[in-house]
């Protein structure tokens, strides 16, 4: 705040000082008239316009230093903002709302708001108070003329308001637009190697040529309005020049005004001519930099649905046990729901595998345990407390997740595993949940060890190797509460059947719930649910289960069978 007021402040020096040049010109011109000027006194007019134009370029360099870099702090500050936001925000927002959208809000719409808080707070300061104190010396020098002068002036008034209704909705759906292409990039870039895979070059360039030429459609719509706008206030301000001309003329003629007031009402004439022209360029930036404002908004104000209660409990230690009692859950109002009525208890420091077909319900269960979703009906508990009143943090902390898909930063593998790319290669962390993983000999084989970078979302690793990145990530960070969603299922038998041994060491004591397609990492397990179509169909011990003979025997069966054909 501080900077903008010196600024403002700096900048109406500069007008002040720009106001005094056409006084001393109008003596100048005076003098010259009446033949009562010298070499003497006409270098002291230009060392007075010197000395003041000297003034103005100091000041205009801190007005421009201290509003051009607030607009910086201010764009500087809403990013961070708006990132620190986001992260705040609940799995269902990002559902609804694509990546490049909000990239295009993080940088095309935020640099608007930098500009309208910046230039346009300059032009309009200008548009206000140069505009004012020069209008102030034209009547001082003749009312008359200068009311003659402001004819076109409601024109521009009418004409700024009409213009400026268009310009903020054309903003908006060139915005769209634009978030739009951007996603469109940003998917393909993502997908490029299924792209090529499938020859689809030629089609996703026609897809991207449709989505630019909408994007350039809306700015040339846009284009159209600014114009006719532009140009109208440039025929506005040389209508007030001409009117001057011919009706100041006439009066310097007459000698109603001395040809000295003449030049200065032209000098002060052409100053108000930007106040004029700046009134357009500062509807042009302020109205797109609301536009941009309105869909910046829309990110601020979006309120997390998944965040700490009032009085949310802080859970220390380990918990005990882990209770769903009829929960139900659906993604969308109108889908048929994801859960029904799923009801089991996981007692502390026991294991409970979790088995079924493909859209059976599963990782949607894990994703409830860890809070990224709320269940629609019936509750989850945590050491007898409603998982919604336990502290967000404090669950996260207690809860090592890993998804069914894992995800790898652009980093090296000890930054992936570790969140610190300093703890050294000899850290008995990193090495016993390497171990654990399988992960201890790929590193090793590689010539840069825990320091190769694994490119984007892990490119350069096989399915197999990002899988079991991920899976040391979550042994590494060793927390009470283990929770797998099919953490083997893009690994080989053979490395698949040694990690299902070390697990079983690495679950004792905690309180773990794997999912998996593979029975056999059931054997470990203290209890299994088999889940379909989002009901629990089968529960209990493995030797229960398979006395059944229901769906767990069956896909038993049939990886044994399966085993003994690939032996």
């Amino acid at each position: 705040m501080t900077l903008i007021v010196a600024g403002i402040v700096s900048l109406v020096v500069v007008d002040l000082l720009q106001l005094f040049i056409p006084r001393v010109t109008k003596h100048a011109v005076d003098d010259l008239a009446g033949l009562a000027a010298d070499t003497g006194r006409l270098f002291y007019y230009a060392l007075i316009i010197l000395l003041l134009a000297s003034l103005i370029a100091v000041f205009r360099y801190a007005w421009r230093r201290c509003l051009i870099g607030a607009s910086r702090d201010i764009e500087q500050d809403l990013r961070n903002r708006i990132f620190a936001h986001l992260q705040t925000l609940d799995a269902a927002f990002f559902d609804r709302i694509s990546t490049g959208d909000l990239m295009a809000r993080v940088t095309n719409d935020i640099n608007n708001i930098r500009m309208a808080s910046g230039f346009g707070l300059v032009a309009l300061t200008d548009a206000l108070f140069l505009g004012t104190a020069a209008i102030g010396f034209m009547l001082y020098i003749d009312v008359q003329l200068t009311l003659y002068s402001l004819v076109p002036m409601p024109l521009i008034v009418v004409s700024a308001r009409f213009f400026g209704r268009r310009m903020h909705r054309l903003y908006q759906e060139v915005q769209a637009a634009f978030s739009d292409m951007t996603e469109f990039v940003r998917e393909r870039f993502s997908g490029i190697r299924v792209i090529k895979a499938f020859a689809r070059q030629e089609r996703e360039a026609a897809l991207f040529e449709e989505s630019s030429r909408q994007y350039i459609r809306k700015n040339m719509a846009l284009a159209r309005v600014t114009g006719a706008f532009f140009p109208l206030m440039v025929l506005l301000a040389n209508t007030s020049t001409a009117i001057v001309l011919f009706v100041g003329g006439r009066q310097t003629i007459t000698a109603m005004i001395t040809p000295g007031d003449f030049v200065a009402f032209i000098s002060y004439l052409a100053l108000l001519t930007w106040p004029m022209m700046a009134l357009g360029w500062v509807t042009n930036l302020i109205q797109r930099g609301r536009a941009s404002l309105d869909r910046i908004n829309e990110v601020l104000c979006a309120v997390p649905a998944i965040a700490d209660m009032p009085g949310a409990i802080a859970v220390t230690g380990r918990p005990r046990e882990i209770v769903c009692e009829g929960v139900s859950f659906s993604f969308q109002a109108g889908l048929s729901p994801s859960l029904r009525d799923v009801t089991f208890t996981l007692p502390a420091g026991q294991t409970l595998f979790v088995l079924g077909p493909s859209g059976s319900g599963k990782t949607t269960l894990a994703n409830l345990l860890v809070r990224r979703y709320d269940p629609a009906d019936g509750v989850i508990r945590l050491d007898d407390l409603d998982l919604r009143r336990v502290r967000i943090d404090d669950l996260r902390r207690l809860t090592a997740f890993m998804p069914q898909e894992p995800f790898l930063f652009s980093a090296t593998i000890r930054e992936n595993i570790t969140f610190d790319d300093a703890v050294p290669d000899d850290d008995p962390r990193l090495l016993e949940a390497c171990r654990q993983a399988c992960l201890d000999k790929t590193i090793a084989a590689m010539p840069e060890g825990f320091d190769t970078l694994t490119g984007e979302k892990g490119v350069i690793l096989s399915g197999g190797q990002k899988q079991r990145v991920a899976l040391a990530r979550v042994l590494y960070h060793q927390a009470p509460v283990l929770i797998l969603d099919d953490p083997v299922s893009q690994v080989d038998p053979e490395t698949a059947d040694r990690i299902m041994e070390n697990l079983r060491s690495v679950v004792r004591g905690r309180t773990a719930l794997v999912i998996s397609h593979r029975p056999a990492m059931a054997v470990f397990a203290d209890r299994i649910i088999v889940l379909k179509d989002g009901r629990i169909i089968e529960q209990g011990t493995h030797q229960e289960l398979l006395g059944k003979a229901g769906y767990y025997a069956e896909a038993w069966h049939i990886q044994q069978l399966e085993e003994r054909q690939s032996e």
